[in-house]
């Protein structure tokens, strides 16, 4: 992802990304590197006045961009350590959750989730709350029982389930430190099937959304009706009845996005698999969703599924013209400060917009209007444009967060603009 005609200011930065992955952030930083031990990550950060690091690049917004430095991890030793008896594993920081989940299936365990797709770091993904989809699942951060991270200072600190303000650290936007290493719980392997159902009557929502392991309930916004329920159910749970919801099974294989190529996405048609090739709708070593793409996502309490798409159907008419497709999920509850599901299970509405800033801008504002009666928490890592005082107001432990970064970062050094604007100094 390096631009043509750009070099790196060190031998060892040359393939940094420059750009985010969706290609609407080109990145600001003075200088790019890539460390090769942690030792050389803590003298960088020990010596740099700002600095963040870029894991996948798979976000929207500029909460990871800087003046400063910009730094990948990806060059760092690899680990993978499995702690059978604790049932969790320790992992790089830059691991890609697709590598990961092969590692451990080899081993015959699991991760009790994963996102749609498999292709994120596993530090980006905690840091920005990212998730699957399941009632009785959490986000990804949820499964964190560990972290370790070079703070401001260079320092190395180490923290765990016990420490104080953990819950606070998890889901912390890369502003705490830079995370290396990460402690996950781990599940026995297991297997999947997989079925697209079709032409979902929106009042069969709540029961679709509770009726497999993980649901995805895809729709354009151009008919009332839902166009697709992805159900990702135990390979040795009884099949979907014929009539399932008044819906009919796909007869083909479906990719989310209209007219991308099928071969894209992960086994349909109920043939069972790894739950590594089953959770995710895309495959590991394709181009997940259209490339071409903006994307915003809010959370709103589970309770309020059915309101809440409701409410944006007065500008229906203005959300199908700039929508590539939207999905439907829901996650489950957790403690964690900065996550959008912090103490409420939720409901979750994702867009995927049209590769137009310009156009999906105020688009955004329309949605995040009418959503704001169930006060939605916008995915971190997405575009989306709340008032500040408005989205701290919609997190009970917003002010902690606030204060645990002004106490591990006090000069600012992992800072950025679009940090000081939702968390002042």
């Amino acid at each position: 992802m390096t631009a043509q005609g750009e070099h790196a200011t060190s031998t060892t930065a040359a393939d940094v990304p420059r750009r985010n992955w969706a290609g609407n952030v080109r990145y600001a930083a003075r200088a790019f590197h890539r460390p090769t031990s942690v030792d050389e990550l803590r003298r960088l950060v020990a010596g740099s006045n700002r600095i963040r690091a870029v894991g996948s690049g798979h976000s929207f917004n500029r909460f990871g961009d800087t003046d400063g430095d910009l730094v990948t991890l990806a060059g760092l030793p690899p680990v993978v350590d499995l702690d059978r008896e604790r049932g969790q594993v320790t992992v790089s920081g830059a691991m890609r959750y697709g590598d990961l989940a092969r590692h451990l299936h080899t081993q015959g365990y699991a991760l009790a989730n994963l996102a749609s797709l498999p292709h994120i770091s596993v530090a980006g993904a905690v840091a920005t709350a990212t998730h699957g989809s399941g009632q009785t699942h959490g986000n990804l951060a949820s499964a964190v029982a560990g972290l370790e991270l070079v703070t401001a200072d260079g320092d190395l600190l180490r923290v765990d389930r016990d420490a104080d303000a953990f819950a606070g650290m998890v889901v912390g936007l890369g502003a705490l430190g830079l995370i290396t290493r990460v402690t996950l719980d781990v599940v026995p392997t297991f297997e999947l099937r997989q079925y697209v159902r079709l032409d979902l009557d929106r009042e069969a929502l709540d029961e679709a959304l509770g009726s497999a392991y993980s649901v995805s309930v895809f729709t354009d916004f151009r008919s009332p009706r839902l166009r697709e329920v992805w159900r990702k159910q135990v390979a040795d749970q009884p099949l979907p009845p014929a009539d399932w919801l008044g819906t009919t099974a796909a007869d083909a294989p479906r990719h989310p996005v209209l007219g991308m190529p099928v071969e894209n996405c992960t086994p349909q048609l109920g043939e069972p698999g790894p739950w590594h090739e089953r959770l995710p709708h895309f495959k590991f070593g394709f181009t997940p969703s259209s490339g071409d793409e903006l994307q915003s996502e809010y959370h709103v309490p589970r309770a309020a599924a059915a309101d809440a798409l409701a409410a944006l159907d007065d500008v229906a008419h203005l959300i199908a013209p700039v929508l590539l497709v939207s999905e439907l999920r829901t996650v489950a509850a957790d403690e964690l400060w900065l996550s959008p599901n912090h103490q409420r299970d939720s409901f979750v509405l994702h867009f995927t917009w049209v590769d137009d800033t310009a156009a999906v801008l105020p688009v955004v504002a329309q949605v995040e209007e009418r959503l704001a009666p169930f006060a939605p928490r916008p995915h971190w890592g997405k575009v989306f444009v709340t008032d500040p005082a408005e989205l701290a107001a919609r997190y009970p432990r917003y002010a902690d967060f606030a204060a645990l970064l002004r106490h591990l970062d006090p000069t600012g050094t992992f800072r950025t603009e679009l940090l000081d604007r939702y968390f002042p100094r």
